[in-house]
């Protein structure tokens, strides 16, 4: 049945372009983060901020701008993608705004400068946002990655190897994840998660028929066979590698869980659930008895306030924080968020609970189960197998960092030190954040998109008769 919002297409209806619903939620979201970098001046200082207007109209446009490259170059992509990330960045921008507001009030009288996040941030999104925007010019076609399956596959290794350099390698907290690239610091793991997802993903769609074959069968699970076990094994073994090496706990249950859920989804076969469930034990045992790290952070979960005296208090004043803050919160100004180490990056889920209680929580998680859905719905309605990995592969990187990071936050497992996307501070993250709502988007307008009418009127009789004589001998 055809209605209001679609239209005829192959095998079916496709949705319309719908770009006037997307502006909609645009200017919702554009009030979130406005009203919210308001709400904290009033908060805190008891006024507006006397910078609200540049402020929020440089926050305009940038997002219009986004509107309006999709509108151009990808008409038919999903409306709420970019309304919901837009409405992520922006309370991301308030709430780190009114920790530089506790920073700044901290410093008074002495001689220490304070480091002001919020500006730094608001840099970064300008360039993801222009990243953005070029990925969408440039990337017409979202197949023509396939043809890159290796070199992206080698390069996102290079990467995740940079730190580990002795010139231009940096640890940070323990973890040997960055890169100085003279005044600047990079994260090289955040863009090579986007280039694995997409080497992934052109193995896979080529490979996925041997690796869908089954062997032994065990406990009514067909296990995969022996010979195809190569690659889940080497993905586990550069998931230990950086555990062990650069220490980054996060990162590695990243990738492989990343690497494992597109196995899946590309072969349908639950032994491979099984191996990567077995090596994932295999490996957590291993790194915990190795690895001084690990331990740390397995005793901060296991008691985070018998840890205060060894100086992991993040997680138990995170605790205190969001009980403070209960349903509603204390309200911007209202709290002590800025008493959470690291609470404009890794904690920031932290802060946002003690001010604005369980209920911004929950807001917070539902947009980025919004993220996730509009991703996986990218990739049940894309047409090829190359870009349904893809879509795939990109929903599941928001969906094991979202629960890595705010189960990190609240205690129910381990700390991993992973940003949450969008909100927190963090420049390489942001960055690659819009590269990879760009190439959700240019999927999402390649599916949706109607397909040429192909269709012509059979010949008339006399045309029929024309053309036989033509042809006859």
């Amino acid at each position: 049945m055809r209605t209001a919002n679609s239209q005829p297409g192959f095998l079916g209806f496709v949705h319309r372009r719908r770009r006037g619903a997307e502006l909609f939620l645009l200017i919702l979201a554009l009030a979130v983060g406005i009203g919210g970098y308001a709400a904290v001046g009033i908060g805190v200082d008891g006024s507006v901020p006397t910078n609200i207007v540049g402020y929020g109209g440089w926050l305009v446009v940038l997002i219009v701008a986004c509107h309006v490259a999709v509108r151009i170059t990808a008409p038919y992509a999903d409306p709420v993608l970019l309304p919901v990330v837009a409405a992520l960045n922006g309370l991301g921008l308030a709430v780190i705004r009114r920790l530089d507001l506790a920073e700044i009030e901290s410093v008074k009288g002495t001689e220490r400068v304070p480091h002001v996040f919020a500006n730094d941030q608001l840099v970064w999104m300008t360039i993801g946002v222009a990243l953005f925007i070029g990925t969408l010019v440039v990337l017409r076609d979202h197949r023509v990655l396939q043809r890159y399956t290796y070199t992206t596959g080698l390069a996102a290794i290079v990467l995740l190897i940079l730190p580990m350099l002795p010139i231009i390698g940096n640890e940070v907290n323990g973890a040997r994840i960055w890169i100085d690239l003279g005044p600047v610091g990079m994260q090289p793991g955040e863009i090579a998660k986007v280039l694995l997802v997409i080497a992934l993903a052109g193995y896979l769609v080529v490979h996925r028929d041997a690796l869908a074959l089954a062997g032994r069968r065990f406990l009514f699970i067909d296990l995969p066979r022996g010979r195809d076990l190569g690659p889940i094994l080497g993905m586990w073994l550069i998931g230990m590698g950086i555990l062990v090496f650069q220490r980054d706990l996060g990162s590695s249950l990243l990738f492989f869980g990343l690497f494992l859920t597109m196995l899946y989804v590309a072969t349908e076969r639950g032994g491979w659930l099984f191996v990567g469930g077995v090596l994932f034990v295999v490996g957590a045992i291993g790194a915990y008895l190795v690895t001084p790290h690990v331990q740390g952070r397995v005793d901060s979960w296991l008691d985070p306030f018998g840890a205060w005296d060894t100086g992991s208090q993040q997680v138990g004043l995170s605790m205190f924080g969001m009980a403070w803050g209960g349903l509603l919160g204390q309200g911007f100004g209202n709290g002590r968020p800025e008493l959470i180490p690291y609470a404009e990056s890794d904690f920031i889920v932290g802060a946002i609970g003690e001010e604005l209680g369980l209920t911004g929580v929950m807001a917070v998680v539902l947009m980025y189960g919004l993220i996730v859905e509009r991703g996986l719905r990218a990739a049940l309605v894309c047409r090829d197998g190359f870009g349904k990995l893809v879509a795939c592969g990109l929903a599941v990187i928001f969906a094991i960092q979202v629960f890595v990071v705010i189960g990190g936050v609240t205690d129910l497992i381990p700390l991993t030190g992973l940003t949450t996307p969008f909100l927190s501070y963090g420049g390489s993250s942001l960055v690659a954040n819009w590269v990879i709502i760009a190439l959700v988007l240019r999927i999402s307008d390649q599916a949706r998109r109607p397909i040429p009418d192909l269709s012509f009127e059979e010949p008339s009789e006399v045309e029929t008769t024309q053309i036989v004589k033509a042809v006859r001998p």
